[in-house]
Parts: structure tokens; C-alpha cells; sequence
């Protein structure tokens, strides 16, 4: 049996626990105790959550797990020499180490997270790169691996990060078959976009979203900063100028953007060749594209394709197995 200690404190996030119910899917798929899961906390007893619900708990003790897996949860900022020095021994005794959303602090506070890649929440990204400089944070990600240590975005990434390791211990359709038992599309890949590039551009005046939305109506086009500048109103100069201090970046890296999500998901429908694809978003041609997809998600456009062939072929058995439900009755 591989287990699991899950590690909760004080006002932690109870989403965190689905990770705990993909696991115990995991069981049910494979017919046998596969995964067995211990809730730790410092002091052991009960620990109350964030949202008020009290749930029983081990203190952390001797015990060596597998995989441990630390909560996230309100404060960035939990920090004691007892969770310090229990994050150090699970790296060295466990198999691998993990924490979605603000979990990624209490590893960085541990220095385990020193000199490797992860990722957290978007929304606490730049503080844990501000707070701890010896990681690499890289905030457009659902989910990292780097060695032994796992970190995810927040929220419902703990479940693409639990389905990645259920993949990863035994295998791509057992992993599915969780996925459908929870009834979700399978798992994000890691290198997915926490967000959409619409939403993370978020303009304040008028002119610069006119221009945004005239760039994602024409990315066939080559879209000039002159030709995005006509369409606000301003010069070039004052449209590069006003386009950065409003969106954060240069409108050539929000338009690539745009072509990337644009293409991502004519990708995903699957009906269309990538030089097609390419020549329908702007891309000059497919090996642009490949080089930008890698820049932007980290993943090649091949990828993302197998990822909706994949989903759409689950799609295809949901239906299958919905009508000999409706047949039976």
C-alpha cells in the first residue's frame, strides 16, 4: 500500500481534501487498498478549517509516508520548528513531497523548495518570488514537478496534481477512470495556463480594450502596433506606452498570447492540420507556433492535440455507457 500523510493546521482550505477523494477513487478503480491516507497535523485532535468544520487528526510522530501532502490555507505565513523540521525529514523519507496554493510557502520556508522550479496560486506568485528569491516561481502553471516535490496552482489543481501521481504510479487509465468517477475532464497538464489571456490582460480604459478586441477578432492579420495604436486613438508611442502600464505587458506578448489560447483551442476540436491552425491565428507558420506554445504553456502544440483527442474519446464512451443506462431502464 503506498500512504499518504496529509498535513492540515488551522484555517486550512477543505478543497484541499479532494486530492484525499481522488485517491479513495483510486481504491475503488483498482479493486484494492492501493492508497492509504493519514491526517496529520502538529498537535494531533481536531483542527478546525477555514470554513469551520473540525477534522480529527494524528500528530506528525515517527511515521514515514510515501507521499506527504501539506494544505493550503488562509495565512502565508504558517511557520513553526516542529512543521519546519517534519517538511525536511518527509523530503529525505518519503518518496515524494507535495502542496498546492499556499502550501508552497510552508516548502519555500523550509528550504526545500531552494534552487527548483514551482508554482502556486496566481494570485500569491510574485510574493513567494519576492519572499524566497532561491526558487524559481513560475506563476502560469497548474501544476510543477520537480524531482520529488510537487506544487499546484490553487483550488481545484490539487486534483490535476492528484491525478497526475495516480497516473504516474499506476498508469494512464487508471487515472481516467478516477477522472470520470469524479466527473470532470481528465486531468490539466502542467504546463496549462492557470487562466485565460482576456482575463489576465484586464485593460482600465476603453481605448486599450478596443484595441484587445480588435486584435483577438483579426489574428489572422499581422496586427501592428500601428494599426492597434489607429484603432485606439493614439500614437504609437502613447498606445505602447498606455498598452504596458494598463496590461503589464507589450501588446507583441499579448497578442502571441491571444494567437496561443486562440490556437490552443481549434487544437483541442482536432479537425484542423497544424499548418492550417497556424495560418488561421497568424502565425507566419507551424514552427513559430511550436516556439511560441513552448514560451507560453511550456507544452509543443502536438501535445495539447492528444490531450483533446483524449477528452473527446472520453466524451464518446460517456455517451456510450449513459444510452445503455437509458436502455436498461
Amino acid at each position: 500500500m503506498h500512504t499518504i500523510g496529509f498535513v492540515v493546521f488551522p484555517n486550512f482550505y477543505l478543497l484541499g481534501f479532494s486530492a484525499v477523494t481522488a485517491f479513495e477513487l483510486a481504491n475503488a478503480v483498482l479493486g484494492e487498498p492501493a492508497y492509504g491516507v493519514t491526517v496529520l497535523s502538529e498537535q494531533g485532535g481536531l483542527v478546525l478549517s477555514s470554513a469551520g468544520v473540525r477534522v480529527e487528526t494524528q500528530a506528525f510522530g515517527d511515521a514515514a509516508f510515501d507521499t506527504v501532502m501539506f494544505a493550503s490555507g488562509v495565512e502565508t505565513d504558517i511557520v513553526s520548528a516542529a512543521l519546519t523540521t517534519f517538511v525536511r525529514r518527509s523530503l529525505d523519507t518519503s518518496r515524494r513531497i507535495a502542496a498546492p496554493c499556499t502550501g508552497a510557502f510552508i516548502l519555500a520556508e523550509a528550504g526545500v523548495l531552494d534552487g527548483r522550479r514551482a508554482t502556486t496560486h496566481w494570485r500569491f506568485a510574485n510574493d513567494l518570488q519576492r519572499r524566497f528569491p532561491r526558487v524559481t516561481v513560475e506563476e502560469d502553471q497548474i501544476f510543477i514537478v520537480d524531482g520529488p516535490v510537487w506544487t499546484s496552482a490553487g483550488m481545484t489543481a490539487t486534483i490535476d496534481m492528484a491525478l497526475a501521481m495516480i497516473e504516474k504510479d499506476h498508469g494512464q487509465e487508471v487515472s481516467r477512470a478516477v477522472a470520470r468517477k469524479l466527473v470532470i475532464y481528465h486531468r490539466r497538464a502542467g504546463g496549462q495556463s492557470q487562466f485565460s489571456t482576456l482575463l489576465d490582460l484586464e485593460p482600465k480604459s476603453d481605448k486599450i480594450q478596443k484595441a484587445i478586441d480588435h486584435a483577438n477578432a483579426n489574428l489572422r492579420n499581422p496586427l501592428t502596433v500601428e494599426e492597434l495604436a489607429d484603432v485606439a486613438g493614439l500614437s504609437p508611442r502613447q498606445f505602447s506606452r498606455a498598452f504596458g502600464a494598463e496590461t503589464g505587458q507589450t501588446p507583441a506578448k499579448a497578442i502571441e498570447h491571444l494567437r496561443v489560447e486562440a490556437a490552443r483551442l481549434l487544437l483541442e476540436k482536432g479537425r484542423l492540420s497544424l499548418d492550417v491552425i497556424a495560418d488561421e491565428v497568424g502565425f507566419a507558420d507551424r514552427e513559430r507556433m511550436r516556439r511560441a506554445f513552448l514560451r507560453t504553456i511550456g507544452q509543443p502544440p502536438q501535445a495539447v492535440r492528444r490531450i483533446g483527442r483524449e477528452g473527446r474519446e472520453r466524451g464518446a464512451d460517456r455517451s456510450i455507457d449513459e444510452n445503455d443506462t437509458v436502455s436498461e431502464r
